[in-house]
């Protein structure tokens, strides 16, 4: 089968059979937003093996070609705003007419299952069709179960994925045919996440299991690890000894749109801090791995987050504040007297020598003025000591990592400014990936999904992990029933309650 004339060098694909994956929730925003798009992606940069089926399992009383229009709708009104269904990974984009040829040959191995996720019938209906594909090949294929719905639903699939022996695979041993993929967020507190991985264990071993947060797949992540590790000239200075704090801060412009009857009871404490905001954390945190290797950077990823000093519930009032937008209840499916957060801020601590007595301060809230998530090391101001007649800058030195938009490192570093006179300014030396890579970046689920297919765990979140974050974001919650706890009211397009500035100013320090 002629996969177009995409070629890239640098990547080959690691999956050496054909694969068959089944993404329950196949017509959900993650879906058809985020899976197929990658998928498609991947397709015309030929890194997918030449033979592969994909199904969506969904509710909807649909055959495959109902589905595979479905699809081609979203496809075709996507080219009409004049958005790529996904940009390729490619040196040069590839023709619209040749583009839709390559779309139409990727659509011809999506598939499609009628089932209700708590209902036998779909699952018993969706061994024939992954039986007739094993025909089809000769062989047993690697399954790959992608849980692409809301958590609520995954207890009852798991159970039906254990009941009907399709975890199992064609027969010849699980830990070898079959693999499941669970997105974010894993649970509702530490007691729902327990529940949810011994059920996981009951089923499948844990080199099975692809606890996906998608922030891991994504560039800046990753780089910060390299930055870290392979540049002599940061290492020595990564401690407590030079750094005075660290900011994180995850904003976006956006409201939860479309999405209230997920978020409503969810809240951004769950669906952002709980994973995205303490794998950032993780990644400025850990300790050098002894190798670059699955298991020794996992367990350095454990144990940052495990060193992050658990809040007690009595203490929440002084170490976070909660809050949410003025509009938030007028928002489609949100109770007229919600509590649901859509804004947090913490003043977190590890217990660890190399970060005592650094403070790391996280804000993340939806309505903010603009989109922005980075990553910001201060150092500490020192050229008062030579400089202090000449006044310094009140910020010195401030290592930024932009996750997105527009990824890239920023260093701000204090100069003369030019002239006759000495005094002194902050510039920033900046590294931006669409300034010098020449080629589009890969996707965060590219990149997830090509690792899936590989089993390569190093991205994916390991239940250690999950339990102490879990730990943490629990206590808090758990404080945050206390009615004397404040929810505060922030406007639309702000920063945050004026409460999120006095948290760190009240430290003599400043949100950058």
């Amino acid at each position: 089968m002629n996969q177009g004339t995409a070629n890239n060098s640098s990547f080959s694909f690691t999956q050496s059979g054909p694969f068959v994956m089944v993404i329950f929730g196949a017509t959900g925003d993650l879906a058809v937003n985020k899976l197929f798009p990658a998928l498609f992606s991947m397709y015309k940069s030929k890194l997918l093996p030449e033979k592969f089926y994909v199904v969506g399992f969904s509710r909807r009383d649909w055959d495959d070609e109902q589905f595979r229009k479905f699809l081609n709708e979203k496809h075709i009104m996507d080219k009409s705003n004049k958005k790529e269904f996904l940009d390729p990974y490619l040196l040069n984009e590839l023709p619209v007419d040749n583009d839709e040829l390559i779309w139409k040959e990727f659509i011809e191995n999506i598939y499609y299952q009628k089932g209700i996720f708590d209902e036998p019938f779909g699952y018993e209906t969706l061994i024939k069709k992954l039986v007739g594909f094993d025909e089809e090949m000769g062989a047993c294929i690697t399954r790959i179960f992608y849980l692409a719905t809301p958590p609520d639903n995954y207890l009852s699939i798991l159970k039906h994925l254990d009941s009907t022996k399709l975890a199992e695979g064609c027969g010849q041993g699980s830990d070898k045919w079959t693999r499941i993929a669970i997105e974010k967020p894993f649970g509702r507190d530490l007691d729902t996440a327990k529940m949810l991985d011994q059920k996981l264990g009951q089923i499948f071993s844990e080199k099975q299991v692809f606890r996906i947060d998608h922030y891991l797949g994504k560039e800046t992540i990753q780089n910060l690890l390299a930055f870290r590790f392979a540049n002599s000239i940061f290492e020595p200075l990564w401690n407590s000894e030079y750094i005075d704090h660290v900011q994180i801060t995850f904003a976006e412009k956006e409201g939860i749109k479309s999405r209230g009857k997920f978020f409503e009871g969810t809240g951004i404490m769950r669906d952002v801090a709980q994973n995205h905001i303490l794998q950032m954390l993780a990644a400025i945190a850990m300790e050098q791995p002894r190798s670059f290797t699955r298991e020794e950077v996992r367990d350095a990823r454990a144990n940052a987050i495990k060193s992050i000093r658990c809040i007690d519930s009595k203490a929440v009032k002084q170490s976070v504040v909660r809050g949410q937008y003025k509009s938030y209840l007028q928002e489609k499916d949100v109770v007229s007297d919600s509590k649901t957060e859509t804004f947090v801020a913490m003043k977190l601590m590890l217990d660890n020598k190399r970060f005592a007595q650094v403070p790391f301060y996280i804000r993340a809230g939806k309505k903010m003025p603009g989109e922005m998530m980075e990553i910001s090391v201060v150092f500490k101001q020192t050229c008062h000591i030579l400089f202090k007649e000449y006044g310094c800058p009140e910020i010195g030195n401030v290592l930024t990592f932009r996750i997105q938009p527009d990824e890239g490192i920023k260093m701000r570093v204090i100069t003369k400014t030019p002239g006759m006179k000495l005094s002194l300014e902050t510039v920033d030396m900046k590294f931006n990936y669409k300034e010098h890579v020449a080629h589009k970046i890969m996707d965060a689920y590219e990149k997830i999904l090509l690792d899936i297919l590989s089993g390569d765990q190093m991205l994916f979140n390991r239940s250690d992990e999950l339990e102490s974050s879990w730990q943490l974001i629990t206590n808090i919650l758990k404080g945050w029933e206390d009615p004397s706890v404040p929810l505060f009211v922030y406007d639309d397009s702000s920063w945050g309650p004026k409460e999120a500035q006095e948290l760190i100013e009240k430290d003599g320090r400043k949100w950058i």
